[in-house]
């Protein structure tokens, strides 16, 4: 292509020509070697890039899915609560048939599937067991328990009694439970109440187990794994088993902290939302196959000489010592993990002399938390409930 150009071109301007093209032609190479590089180096660097996309995304991922398997694992709770809801609703529906084939009272039926349903689910994720149960009484009673994030354990308790003692407890829930959409006809089912002391007392009269968590709400949002109580003046509980003349039966469950917890770091906002509207929000993570153990505490007999502030203290106490005796204090995830198979034994007893907190650590009284306390007080001001 130079020679036939600078043969048309004459003989003078033949060098100069050759010259200039060529070095047209060599720049024109190097420009075309610098773009092939640059398209080269391109999309070598999409494919390094795409490969510490790949290799970012899969550590993430792995870092990532604990966190949230933790926060997923209690919806399997609540899917446990709405299949329970569906099992009332088939047998509602096929009420008459269940009546020839199973049993007389359709609702007890139902009561044993779902009790069973629980009951199966306790065993295998939780090893749930239940220790004193010589100290349940023959009649109506009262019973008190601590409130965990989650209150499977009472689902537990509930359910093993019914099927292996044949004693229905009845329950008092906070009245939110009942907006919650499906879980009406299912708390109905189960003798669920809102109650306050007037329907606590009759429940009770009419010889029946009941079940209340004086702390309720409150404790299971801002309590913690130092296991403290935090029941404040509520005494309508104490109320309730003076009106009806039962004996209060304590009980608590070892490592219901570490099952299931709430998040701490936010404790400061859910605490203002739950006092200006008395909406749990406090997120809830957990679901963790830990170990949980019911201890049945001795029955508190009936004493007309005891006002309900004094019966509040004497059942926190009892409480307290069963949190004392089982329990670790702080609450180990770990170690409640490897009680599944081994059983390991508290190190140091609490002391005999030491001196308790106003209703031992509930802080009832005098001794509240100095923040947290404050705003909770908002919350407190239905003095009829039975908590």
């Amino acid at each position: 292509m130079v020679e036939s150009q600078c043969v048309a071109a004459g003989p003078v301007k033949t060098y100069i020509m050759s010259d200039l093209l060529m070095k047209f032609d060599l720049h024109a190479t190097n420009d075309f070697m610098k773009i092939a590089v640059a398209i080269a180096g391109f999309y070598m660097g999409i494919f390094y890039l795409e490969y510490v996309d790949a290799e970012y995304s899969l550590w993430l991922t792995w870092f990532l899915t604990p966190v949230i398997v933790t926060f997923l694992l209690p919806a399997v709770i609540i899917i446990l609560i709405y299949i329970s809801s569906i099992i009332f609703h088939l047998f509602r529906l096929y009420r008459l048939r269940v009546v020839d084939g199973v049993q007389n009272d359709w609702k007890h039926a139902a009561r044993l599937a779902v009790c069973a349903l629980w009951d199966a689910h306790g065993w295998l994720w939780h090893g749930y067991d239940i220790r004193g149960l010589e100290n349940i009484p023959d009649g109506p009673f009262l019973v008190i328990y601590y409130h965990g994030a989650l209150p499977i354990d009472m689902y537990y308790f509930t359910a093993r009694m019914l099927l292996f003692k044949r004693r229905h407890i009845h329950t008092v829930a906070d009245r939110f439970m009942f907006k919650i959409p499906g879980w009406a006809s299912l708390l109905e089912g189960l003798c669920v109440i809102p109650g306050t002391v007037q329907t606590c007392a009759g429940v009770l009269r009419a010889g029946n187990p009941l079940a209340i968590s004086p702390g309720g709400v409150y404790e299971a949002q801002f309590g913690d794994h130092s296991y403290r109580l935090h029941w404040k003046s509520r005494i309508g509980f104490a109320k309730v088993a003076q009106e009806a003349k039962v004996p209060i039966v304590p009980i608590f469950t070892q490592n219901v902290r570490e099952a299931f917890r709430t998040v701490g770091w936010l404790r400061g906002i859910c605490l203002r939302v739950y006092a200006a509207t008395r909406i749990p929000l406090a997120p809830v993570y957990g679901g963790f196959p830990v170990k949980l153990v019911t201890h049945v505490g001795k029955p508190i007999p009936y004493d007309p000489t005891l006002t309900p502030q004094q019966l509040q203290q004497k059942v926190a106490t009892a409480i307290e010592q069963l949190i004392e005796v089982h329990q670790r204090i702080p609450g180990s995830i770990l170690l409640a993990l490897i009680q599944r198979f081994y059983d390991i034994p508290k190190r140091k007893k609490l002391s005999a002399n030491k001196t308790h907190a106003s209703n031992g650590n509930c802080h009832n009284g005098t001794a509240k938390e100095r923040d947290a306390d404050s705003v909770s007080e908002k919350c407190d001001s239905d003095k009829d409930k039975a908590s």
